[in-house]
């Protein structure tokens, strides 16, 4: 498992920026943050993720939640997300991530 050594919104670009412990680097949108949310009103209850567009999410607060995720808070109010570090990393959209994740690396 790989922990988050920091956390960096970067709100003029809309986007939240995550080093993790082994130092890769992931640039994530909020509307793809948002659109990932693993809550049950946005995932329900199966096994496979979605996403959710929600046209205009903008991030308001980061909070850590114990020592394994962090809850994001928007501007709509939606704020029942808890994203796991082990769920974060899965989603990295970086492009070195994508490729491992469809076994071309």
């Amino acid at each position: 498992m790989h922990y988050p050594t920091e956390f960096n919104h970067i709100q003029g670009a809309g986007l939240v920026r995550i080093t993790w412990d082994d130092g890769h680097v992931g640039d994530y949108p909020e509307a793809y943050l948002r659109g990932y949310c693993p809550c049950a009103l946005c995932q329900g209850h199966g096994a496979q993720i979605n996403f959710v567009s929600v046209p205009g999410a903008k991030l308001q607060e980061i909070r850590g939640v114990g020592n394994y995720a962090i809850e994001f808070r928007w501007q709509d109010g939606h704020s029942t997300g808890i994203y796991t570090y082990d769920y974060l990393r899965s989603l990295c959209p970086c492009s070195i991530c994508q490729t491992l994740r469809s076994g071309s690396a």
